[in-house]
């Protein structure tokens, strides 16, 4: 089958992949749709650390083709949307809600995958690998969605829309009459402010250099939209109640920070090198104010996902709007090329 590879110094789209058979516990999906999500792509710059070969893609969703022994929830034919969190289930933190905090589900990648040419083994990038014509998963993964949802759409919601929306509803909790401010309005910034709209937040200001990405940040939720943070203050004299940085640049962290009101929260959802470090005085968390961390928009899949389905036939969630491009999965050079230009709010591979 066809897949794209990275091997540590290229990435190159195979067509000699094979997959071992659903174990216990396992589903073997066919994957229909693949987004490009940043993540992807900072495995090839070497901005997340990975150990190659690797097939690539994490962002995914298809239609189940297999399941092992044990499997009950899903069957044959259903449509998946596909979580990167192979959580345990059984530990104190996925009992206590927190399954993105499992300690299991934050380890080396297993193999399932080998190249019929050579017979070399290849890892699973963060645990689905959606690069790939098929993909086994944990059960635990594959998150049943309705049938009319189309899937170039609903691969975004296992990643971007997990992230983004999540990070405002589970990790900042934004409330009714707050204020919203997001650094970035690429995938996970766009998501970020549908989640802020979604949580009835008033005040939506949108950061984002690019001129451009004004009008699909406007449709998403956005109040305002700015070329820098340094007109927030015009808006939001005080600070904001939430600062979003959703770009992974230190810089950034520090102006989060000081945008904050009282009692404000900056959320890091930009993924930085795992080297670089982020200054701030501490006086200026005063007056109750906060700097969180999110991983994964602190959600729970299984949950979450099908809230979002549900919003997104309901007309209040955003996923069509999401997908700019498509792709065949043969293009991926083409797709990368686009993500890195900032061409697209995210592109999506097809098999």
């Amino acid at each position: 089958m066809r897949g794209v590879v990275y091997d540590g110094k290229q990435v190159q789209v195979v067509h000699d992949l094979d997959i071992r058979a659903p174990g216990p516990g396992d589903v073997l999906v066919r994957v229909a749709a693949a987004g490009l999500c940043h993540s992807d792509l900072a495995v090839i710059d070497g901005t997340i650390p990975f150990p190659a070969p690797v097939v690539l893609g994490h962002e995914g969703a298809g239609v189940v083709e297999e399941v092992g022994p044990g499997v009950t929830h899903v069957t044959p034919g259903d449509h998946v949307a596909l979580s990167t969190l192979a959580n345990c289930g059984a530990c104190a933190d996925c009992d206590r809600g927190r399954p993105t905090m499992c300690r299991k589900a934050i380890g080396m990648p297993k193999q399932p995958f080998s190249r019929t040419s050579t017979g070399e083994p290849l890892f699973q990038f963060a645990s689905n690998s959606s690069f790939a014509e098929k993909t086994l998963v944990k059960a635990i993964q594959a998150v049943k969605i309705p049938s009319d949802i189309p899937l170039t759409s609903a691969a975004l919601m296992g990643c971007g829309v997990l992230t983004g929306v999540g990070a405002v509803l589970n990790r900042a909790k934004v409330d009714r009459g707050e204020t919203v401010v997001v650094i970035g309005t690429g995938g996970i910034g766009l998501n970020v402010l549908q989640g802020a709209r979604i949580a009835g937040a008033l005040t939506i200001v949108a950061v984002d250099t690019n001129p451009a990405k004004e009008e699909t940040a406007r449709r998403f939720g956005a109040t305002h939209f700015l070329n820098s943070t340094e007109s927030v203050r015009d808006i939001l004299p005080t600070g904001a109640d939430h600062v979003f940085e959703c770009v992974g640049h230190v810089g950034l962290v520090r102006q989060a920070i000081d945008l904050l009101d009282r009692h404000g929260q900056a959320i890091l959802l930009g993924m930085t090198a795992p080297t670089a470090e982020a200054s701030f005085p501490p006086a200026a968390m005063f007056l109750d104010k906060s700097i969180l961390g999110c991983r994964y928009g602190s959600s729970r899949p299984q949950k979450d996902i099908a809230l979002y389905a549900d919003l997104y036939r309901e007309g209040l969630l955003l996923l069509d709007e999401l997908v700019t491009a498509t792709y065949p999965v043969e293009e991926f050079a083409r797709a990368a090329e686009d993500a890195e230009r900032g061409k697209v709010a995210r592109g999506v591979l097809t098999f």
